[in-house]
C-alpha cells in the first residue's frame, strides 16, 4: 500500500479550477439584465452544446414495428422497435390513452439508470399517470439497460452493472473522438422522430421527463431538440461543482466534453430553450446535491424573470431520497397538463407494475439476441476505418499532433521543488522530492542514492534512468533501482498515482467509478486531457533535471507509465532511450474489444484519428524498446498475437 501524503492533491487541483470558473460564471449571470442579453447568452450555451454534441449521424430509416399490444382498464400499451441506427435496436413501451379522439400530447420518457429499464416499477407509474391524463408516452430503454444489453454472452465485472457498461462504451468511444452522451442522445432523438410518425401523437405539444439518467437525458435532448416544448429533468440537475466537492463521479454521458471549459455550469443547457416552460425536479436526500438544484433553480428562474415568463420555470423537491417517487410523478404530471392545455389530473393511487417479460419488444428480451449489433462492433468498425485512411508522417508533424491531442503546452516555466523526508526502502535510500509543475499540483521524485547525506539536495548526473510506475514508484522503484544499478535511479509519481493516488488503494484506482475515473471526466468537461497533464509532470520533471546538469535521460516506463513515458520521450529533447514495459500495442487493439481494463484516464480523445502507438514507436526508431507487453486486459500477451 503506497503511502498517500497527497492524496487530495488533484481533488483540490480540479476544485479549486471549477470554483473559479463558478465565480466567473456567477458574474456572467449577474450582469444580464435585458432580453438581448440572454439571447447573447443563449447563443455561448447554444456553441458549447453543438461543440459537445456531435458528431450527429445520418437520419437512417427507422424500421419500426410494433410486436405486441397489452391492454389495461385505463390505457394500453404497445411494445415498439426501432432502429436508432442500422442495426442499433431500441427497444420501446409506447402508453395510449383509453378512446383517443383527435390528436393528444406526447411525451418522450428516457429512462434512468435501473437494470430492467422501461420496466422499473416507478417508470411505468409515471408513463400510467401520464397515460391517465391524456398524454401518448414512449419510454424506451437505454444502452445495456432492459432489452438492450450490449454484453449479452460477455461476462465480465467491468459491464456487469448498467453503468459500469456505459463508462465501458464511454471509454472507448473516446478514443475515435465521440462522445458517448450523443450515442444517448440520439437514441432519444429517434425516439422522437417515431413519436411523431403515431398518428395519434400532437407535434405541437410534446414533452421530456425522465429521472436520473433519464434527468440527464430529458436536459439534453432539451437542449437540442426544439421539437420538445415542455420538459421536467428529474434528480440530476444540481452543480458541477456539487458532484466534485461531494466526490460524487457521474456517468459516462453525463461529462459534456469542454462545457466547463466553456464557462458553463450544469443547468446552462435548460437555458438555451427558455422562457418555454421548465420543471425542475429532486429529492431532499438525493445524492445529486439539493443546494446544488436549488443554486441551478435560481440562476435559471433569473432567465425567465428578464423574459417576462416566471411562472413558466418550476421547482419541485420531494421527500425521498434518489428516485422519480408519487409526489414528484404528480407535480410533473400537473406542469404537463397546464402547459398542454389538458385538465389537471385528479390524484390517482400508484398504478400496479406489469412483469419485466410482459413488457419485452423482443422475444427473449434481447435485441443482441434478436439480431442488433452491440456497440462496441460499430466502435471496432469505426476504428478499422480511421487506421486504413490514416498517413504515415514525420517526427514533426507526430508531435505537433501529440500535443493537440494531449493539450501540451510549447512552453513551460521551470518548476519549483520541495526536498521532502527520504526513504528507506530494502535496505536503500532514496532521497525525496515534491515538484510543483503547475499550481495546486507537486508530483513526487525519488532518486536512489549511495551516499545518505546527498538526500537532502537534489542533483542530476549527465546520463540518468527516470522510471514512470504503472501504479506506484514506492511500491515499484525497489525492484526497478535493483535491476538498474549501478546507473543512478530516480522514479516519478505523476498526478493521481503513488502518493497522489486518490481513495488509498489500488481497489478504488481500478473502480468503474473511481476518482480516477471522475478526474478523468473533469478534464473532459474543461477540454484538457488527465492523461496530457501527466505528461506535462514528466516533461516538467525532465525540465527540472535538464536545469540541473542531465543531458540525456533514458526513459523506463511500465504499465500506464509505458503510455506517458511513450508521449514523454516523443516531446523532450533529453530523453535518449525509452523502454516501454507491459505497455499497449496500440490503442486500435483497445477499439477491437469488447472489454478493457485500462483506467480510462488512459484513452486520449480523438487519438485513433491521428496516429496509434505503433506510429509513435516508428517515429522514434531505434530509441524504443518493447518489452512484455499487456493487452487490453492488462495482462502478457499471449504467444504470438499481432498488433492491431
Amino acid at each position: 500500500m503506497p503511502r498517500n501524503a497527497y492524496q487530495h492533491m488533484v481533488h483540490d487541483y480540479y476544485v479549486e479550477r471549477v470554483r473559479a470558473i463558478g465565480a466567473r460564471r456567477s458574474e456572467e449571470l449577474g450582469s444580464i439584465r435585458t432580453r438581448r442579453d440572454v439571447v447573447s447568452y443563449q447563443r455561448k450555451v447554444r456553441r458549447a452544446a453543438n461543440r459537445a454534441f456531435r458528431p450527429r449521424p445520418p437520419r437512417t430509416p427507422l424500421n419500426p414495428s410494433t410486436t405486441g399490444r397489452i391492454e389495461l382498464e385505463h390505457l394500453d400499451i404497445e411494445k415498439v422497435l426501432f432502429e436508432s441506427r442500422p442495426g442499433c435496436l431500441v427497444t420501446g413501451n409506447l402508453y395510449l390513452p383509453k378512446d383517443l379522439s383527435g390528436r393528444a400530447p406526447g411525451v418522450l420518457a428516457p429512462c434512468g439508470h435501473t437494470d430492467n429499464g422501461k420496466a422499473a416499477p416507478l417508470y411505468q407509474q409515471f408513463c400510467q399517470r401520464l397515460a391517465r391524463a391524456g398524454f401518448v408516452v414512449l419510454i424506451y430503454d437505454p444502452f445495456s439497460q432492459g432489452e438492450r444489453d450490449q454484453y449479452y454472452g460477455v461476462q465480465d465485472p467491468l459491464v456487469s452493472q448498467n453503468t459500469f457498461a456505459h463508462n465501458m462504451m464511454g471509454k472507448q468511444l473516446e478514443l475515435l473522438g465521440e462522445w458517448f452522451g450523443m450515442w444517448r442522445a440520439w437514441d432519444g432523438v429517434r425516439a422522437l422522430d417515431y413519436l411523431l410518425t403515431r398518428p395519434e401523437v400532437d407535434r405541437r405539444r410534446i414533452g421530456v421527463t425522465g429521472n436520473s439518467g433519464g434527468g440527464t437525458l430529458s436536459e439534453w435532448l432539451w437542449a437540442i431538440d426544439e421539437r420538445i416544448k415542455i420538459a421536467a429533468p428529474g434528480c440530476f440537475v444540481t452543480t458541477y461543482l456539487a458532484n466534485l466537492e461531494n466526490e460524487e463521479p457521474q456517468d459516462s454521458e453525463q461529462y459534456p466534453p469542454g462545457i466547463l471549459g466553456a464557462g458553463l455550469e450544469m443547468v446552462d443547457p435548460m437555458m438555451v430553450r427558455a422562457p418555454e416552460p421548465v420543471l425542475l425536479m429532486g429529492q431532499a436526500y438525493d445524492y445529486f446535491d439539493r443546494r446544488g438544484l436549488i443554486r441551478a433553480y435560481r440562476d435559471l428562474r433569473h432567465i425567465y424573470e428578464i423574459l417576462g415568463k416566471p411562472e413558466n420555470v418550476q421547482l419541485q423537491i420531494g421527500p425521498h431520497g434518489h428516485g422519480f417517487f408519487r409526489e414528484n410523478q404528480e407535480a410533473m404530471v400537473r406542469f404537463f397538463a397546464k402547459h398542454a392545455g389538458l385538465p389537471s389530473p385528479p390524484p390517482v393511487e400508484d398504478p400496479e407494475a406489469l412483469p419485466d417479460r410482459t413488457l419485452w419488444a423482443t422475444p427473449t428480451g434481447s435485441t443482441i439476441a434478436a439480431g442488433a449489433k452491440p456497440i462496441y462492433k460499430y466502435i471496432g468498425e469505426k476504428a478499422s476505418e480511421l487506421a486504413a485512411r490514416r498517413k504515415v508522417h514525420g517526427l514533426r508533424w507526430l508531435r505537433a499532433r501529440v500535443r493537440s491531442v494531449l493539450g501540451i503546452e510549447p512552453r513551460r516555466s521551470l518548476p519549483h521543488y520541495r526536498i521532502l523526508r527520504p526513504d528507506n526502502l530494502g535496505g536503500r535510500r532514496f532521497g525525496r522530492y515534491a515538484i510543483e509543475t503547475e499550481p495546486g499540483i507537486r508530483v513526487i521524485l525519488r532518486k536512489f542514492v549511495l551516499q545518505p547525506e546527498r538526500s537532502n539536495a537534489l542533483e542530476a548526473e549527465q546520463e540518468l534512468a527516470l522510471y514512470l510506475p504503472n501504479l506506484s514508484a514506492e511500491q515499484e522503484v525497489e525492484e526497478y533501482a535493483s535491476a538498474s544499478a549501478p546507473q543512478p535511479s530516480y522514479a516519478l509519481d505523476p498526478r493521481g498515482m503513488g502518493e497522489s493516488m486518490p481513495e488509498g488503494g489500488v481497489d478504488g484506482y481500478f473502480h468503474p467509478y473511481g476518482l480516477d475515473y471522475m478526474f478523468h471526466g473533469f478534464g473532459l468537461m474543461l477540454g484538457q486531457s488527465y492523461l496530457g497533464r501527466r505528461v506535462h509532470d514528466v516533461l516538467s520533471t525532465m525540465d527540472l533535471l535538464g536545469h540541473l546538469g542531465a543531458r540525456r535521460i533514458n526513459l523506463c516506463g511500465r504499465g500506464q507509465g509505458s503510455i506517458i513515458a511513450l508521449f514523454s520521450a516523443l516531446l523532450h529533447p533529453l530523453v535518449n532511450r525509452v523502454t516501454l514495459k507491459n505497455g499497449p500495442r496500440s490503442f486500435g487493439e483497445w477499439a477491437q474489444v469488447p472489454i478493457v481494463s485500462w483506467p480510462a484516464a488512459n484513452f486520449p480523445w480523438g487519438v485513433l484519428r491521428d496516429f496509434d502507438i505503433p506510429d509513435l514507436i516508428r517515429a522514434l526508431g531505434g530509441r524504443v524498446s518493447v518489452v512484455e507487453p499487456w493487452g487490453p486486459d492488462m495482462k502478457p500477451m499471449a504467444a504470438g498475437a499481432t498488433a492491431t
